[in-house]
């Protein structure tokens, strides 16, 4: 009697990776890390949101990556904002 249950939540590390690593692209000067990083968190923002739904629906396995991908995401538009990829 073997159960196939899937435990974890790919679009749960993927946006924890591309969050990650626009987060370390971000602080790269002229103009480089504001197009890399801001893109990465970008798309790590959509996949964090697709993947909060799905562990949602699965009585929350999977959340970690999302709250820490959400972290990094807000880390690296806070960067941004304040002049990160642009001139440091």
């Amino acid at each position: 009697m073997s159960s196939s249950v899937e435990r974890s939540n790919p679009a749960a590390w993927a946006a924890f990776w591309f969050a990650l690593a626009g987060l370390v692209l971000m602080p790269i000067p002229l103009f480089i890390g504001l197009i890399v990083g801001g893109a990465l968190s970008i798309i790590a923002a959509i996949l964090a949101v697709i993947a909060l739904f799905k562990g949602l629906a699965r009585n929350g396995k999977g959340i970690a990556p999302v709250v820490f991908a959400a972290i990094f995401i807000a880390l690296t538009w806070g960067g941004i904002s304040v002049g990160g990829g642009t001139v440091w």
